[in-house]
């Protein structure tokens, strides 16, 4: 990894390269570089741990359902037309700068607004993957957690640092390449040591017969799992919501602008498909193989994976294996903080402060920034009682609501003005941050990204229609761009 961003540093001259590679990825770096850094550490540590403790219950079927599908959708209707819009308003290389662009906002308020949710909401993503790398070293080595958090961040900030976006797309591609083994063979290779699915499920039904049905709920405590009797609606509408969350996230829209073209994304819609559904179901497998195979409970169920792969696989298979719990922390921050670098330098920085500043100035910029977020996400991460799940949720539900709403309307609907985008994104954040305070169990991102839609048609309708060149390059937007 270190030495891509070695080769990676020598092509960084501007700081488009540095943000969004200069439009230059092809279709398969494209689709993995985005659901490598999409499903990060909780992939292998979060989803196979809440497997683990629940079954087939709320956090494994349903919440691979709802992502799937979002993957799906996303990559169909908003990938191309993202790609194109951007390109047309500005030549775009940040969301912030697309929103403002998109609706003439000279005010830069839009600029500012989603800029700074998404520095919020990405110290908290950037902070799950930190978590995860300390779960990931102490449970293999004995590592001491908080040594472990520093040595992660030191691999990840330096390539980051040194190549930007390419450096981290490529990246990307090879830890999402080790991500998508790693979940074929650990579950298939511990199936048959236990003697078949059947007996898999024989062995899951001895501990709670719940722990095989969709609709039960089943909780752990204590290596104890007791029936919860059946899934409220509002759980399974939770757990499906998560779908909902793509078309907000920044470092997912990010690789749909940084896509050479426009006619590569078919393409890269099947790549990705096929990676994300083999990877889900593979994570659930895991957690389900775990119940089977130790006897004696785990204490940290997001650790199912590591302790996995460690009793199957011979040490030399086993090292390869864990590789790719680090593989899926990586390309998940790097991503993270670039993002929230390029905001930081994009968006405040040569907006406010430097408009004159020079490329080499505002690379140099963007690698200062690596830095300070990646040392306020460490301190985030310090507390050894976060979990991996319960980070990426919060960070993944602002984002979807923040932002989801907003994409979608400013890719679709002609009418939606510069003040709908504006009450969209504050509405949908700002629930999303306050929500917990009301006490009602669903999550978040649901409300969220309700409220935030809502606001969004009532606010534009209420404002004069959009000026005659903002409508005609939303017409161009949807027609095919020269290079296609």
């Amino acid at each position: 990894m270190l030495a891509i961003g070695v080769i990676t540093y020598r092509m960084t001259n501007t700081l488009s390269d540095y943000v969004l590679g200069g439009r230059k990825l092809n279709s398969w770096v494209a689709a993995l570089s985005a659901q490598a850094s999409d499903m990060s550490g909780w992939l292998l540590l979060g989803l196979p741990g809440a497997a683990y403790a629940s079954g087939m219950g709320m956090w494994s079927i349903w919440i691979a359902v709802g992502l799937a599908a979002g993957t799906m959708i996303n990559w169909q209707y908003v990938a191309k037309r993202l790609r194109r819009y951007t390109e047309i308003a500005g030549d775009s290389i940040t969301l912030s700068e697309y929103f403002e662009n998109r609706f003439r906002d000279k005010s830069h308020l839009l600029r500012v607004i989603s800029a700074v949710f998404i520095l919020l909401f990405f110290l908290f993503y950037t902070a799950s993957g930190l978590v995860a790398g300390g779960v990931l070293f102490q449970a293999t080595f004995g590592v001491d957690y908080h040594t472990a958090l520093i040595v992660g961040a030191i691999v990840i900030i330096s390539y980051t640092f040194l190549g930007g976006f390419l450096a981290v797309s490529w990246t990307d591609f090879v830890q999402g390449i080790l991500m998508f083994l790693a979940l074929i063979i650990a579950p298939i290779v511990a199936i048959n040591q236990l003697g078949g699915i059947d007996a898999v499920f024989s062995n899951i039904a001895a501990k709670n017969p719940d722990l095989l049905d969709i609709a039960m709920n089943v909780s752990f405590k204590d290596g104890i799992w007791t029936s919860e009797g059946a899934l409220a609606v509002v759980g399974i509408i939770s757990a499906m919501a998560w779908g909902l969350g793509y078309f907000g996230q920044p470092h997912i829209l990010a690789r749909f602008m940084a896509i050479r073209s426009a006619k590569e994304i078919p393409k890269a819609r099947l790549i990705s498909m096929i990676w994300v559904v083999i990877t889900l179901y593979g994570a659930i497998m895991v957690g389900f193989v775990g119940i089977a195979l130790f006897d004696t409970p785990l204490e940290n169920t997001e650790t199912v994976f590591i302790q996995l792969v460690q009793v199957v696989f011979n040490p030399w298979v086993a090292g390869f294996l864990l590789a790719a719990v680090l593989a899926a922390i990586m390309s998940t921050i790097d991503s993270q903080l670039l993002v929230a670098s390029s905001a930081l330098t994009e968006d405040f920085y040569r907006t406010f402060l430097r408009k004159e500043a020079s490329q080499t100035e505002l690379v140099w910029i963007g690698r200062g920034a690596v830095l300070l977020i990646a040392f306020i996400s460490l301190m985030l991460a310090w507390n050894e009682k976060n979990t991996v799940l319960g980070l990426v949720s919060y960070a993944w539900a602002g984002f979807g609501a923040a932002f989801g709403p907003a994409i979608l309307f400013s890719l679709f609907w002609k009418r939606m003005t510069r003040n709908g985008a504006l009450a969209g994104m504050l509405v949908g954040g700002l629930t999303v941050i306050f929500w917990e305070k009301t006490g009602y169990a669903i999550y978040e991102i649901v409300p969220g990204f309700m409220f935030a839609s809502i606001a969004i048609i009532l606010v534009s309708r209420m404002d004069s229609e959009p000026s005659r060149e903002i409508q005609e390059e939303f017409d161009q937007a949807s027609k095919p761009l020269a290079n296609e």
